[in-house]
């Protein structure tokens, strides 16, 4: 059964996968194979994106002013080339870091999502205090229903369902209560003036597993 927010996940799963390929071309220009290659070594251990979207997101982005293109002519500021196969440099323009910037300080129902937030926080460094905060906050809020919906689920099924699927909601649950744990405390960090928040996810971060979907 196709789902009633179908049509909003996409645009939010579009719109981080624009966020990730604007905030790396802001680094420096790239042709597409290194973008590719750059959104793999820093969002492929999060989420797995289709890659075969980045093309078409890359010439939208360029439709929409965002990305401008060039053929590869031994541009000196382009990443270097590594396949034949990519002869354009991508490079973001004035509408891009506007657009990048929007993007950056969304703390919208997107930012919350697994996807969502996991590519919010590879951009963190990027990200204004006060909109790591709401992200943050918005983050805690959609693990706190999370969390009490997999409790309701567990006491209606008690007793009515194997013991293997038992486990399997209680890890969901002893995970979501540790990720609420995990957030809190970086909650408490960015709010504290004195001493500023690491650009650096804390040690804790890499070791937080990747929730189970309801």
């Amino acid at each position: 059964m196709r789902s009633n927010n179908e049509p909003h996940e996409k645009t939010a799963s579009r719109s981080v996968f624009q966020l990730a390929i604007l905030a790396l071309l802001a680094d420096a220009p790239m042709h597409g194979y290194e973008l590719r290659r750059r959104l793999s070594s820093t969002i492929g251990s999060l989420r797995v994106f289709s890659y075969g979207s980045l093309y078409p997101t890359l010439r939208r982005l360029e439709a929409e002013g965002d990305i401008s293109s060039d053929p590869a002519q031994g541009d000196p500021d382009a990443v270097p080339l590594t396949s034949r196969r990519s002869r354009v440099v991508y490079r973001l323009t004035a509408d891009g870091k506007e657009k990048l910037a929007d993007l950056l300080a969304d703390s919208g129902p997107g930012s919350s999502s697994d996807e969502g937030f996991e590519i919010h926080l590879a951009f963190f460094a990027r990200t204004s205090a006060e909109a790591r905060l709401r992200i943050l906050q918005s983050r805690r809020r959609c693990l706190e229903t999370r969390r009490e919906a997999l409790m309701t689920a567990l006491s209606r099924a008690a007793g009515r369902v194997d013991a293997y699927t038992d486990q399997l909601r209680r890890l969901g649950l002893e995970s979501t209560e540790r990720e609420v744990r995990w957030i809190n405390e970086l909650i408490e960090t960015e709010k504290k003036p004195s001493e500023p928040a690491s650009s650096e996810p804390p040690a804790t971060a890499a070791d937080r597993p990747h929730l189970p979907q309801e």
